[in-house]
């Protein structure tokens, strides 16, 4: 074969590999590239299928709602220890004959906070993400002794008299009342106000609200 045409064929072979080569890595970028675009389309359809989507209810029934499961909002608790004396005297006779006395070391605590099981819809008006709140006022929820912690300190009966059944129950009932008359004189009221407003600020800020106003 002439030297011409034996150069011929060689250029020309390797022009068809040449071309063979970039057809075949295209053909292989273009079905990776496919594949990874099928991939990706395939993944954003199951996500938008199986995805959660972020709803908040800040309806006017929700926001009453929510706030009356609190029910009775114990907010402060106030304790204290006392002693507690109580006696039952006669008017002739001396207390050694015919008294009888008792000292009582007494532990008892005093509850307050706000009762929102009267809650209304009415008391709770909505604008967008702000709230305007009727708070009901603060109140004592309870107020009660402990058994475990009150104990007779002492007792002094008369010779003449039995002991008065009776006069330990009063004792208690009057140191349940100072209890509370001490704690009412502390704040407990303001205070329990105060905590329940900020315990509700946080409850409607975690329902989307941004601003709460009190009235």
């Amino acid at each position: 074969m002439p030297p011409t045409s034996s150069r011929s064929s060689v250029a020309l072979a390797l022009v068809a590999g040449l071309f063979v080569g970039v057809v075949f890595a295209g053909s292989v970028g273009w079905l990776m590239l496919s594949r990874d675009s099928g991939r990706s389309l395939l993944s954003h359809v199951w996500s938008s299928v199986t995805g959660r989507v972020l709803s908040i209810d800040v309806s006017q029934p929700t926001v009453v709602d929510r706030i009356q499961r609190l029910q009775r909002l114990e907010t402060v608790v106030y304790t204290m220890d006392k002693l507690v004396t109580g006696a039952k005297e006669n008017p002739i006779f001396p207390d050694f004959l015919a008294g009888d006395r008792l000292l009582m070391m007494v532990h008892g605590e005093v509850v307050a906070g706000i009762d929102f099981s009267g809650l209304k819809p009415g008391d709770v008006r909505l604008n967008g993400r702000e709230v305007h709140l009727h708070l009901p006022t603060s109140q004592v929820l309870s107020t009660r002794l402990d058994s475990a912690k009150t104990r007779v300190y002492s007792r002094q009966t008369g010779l003449l008299v039995p002991t008065d059944p009776n006069l330990e129950t009063e004792v208690r009932q009057e140191a349940e009342r100072e209890l509370q008359a001490a704690a009412l004189a502390d704040g407990i009221l303001q205070t329990a106000q105060q905590n329940a407003a900020s315990t509700i600020t946080s409850l409607l800020q975690g329902l989307g609200f941004e601003k709460i106003e009190f009235e």
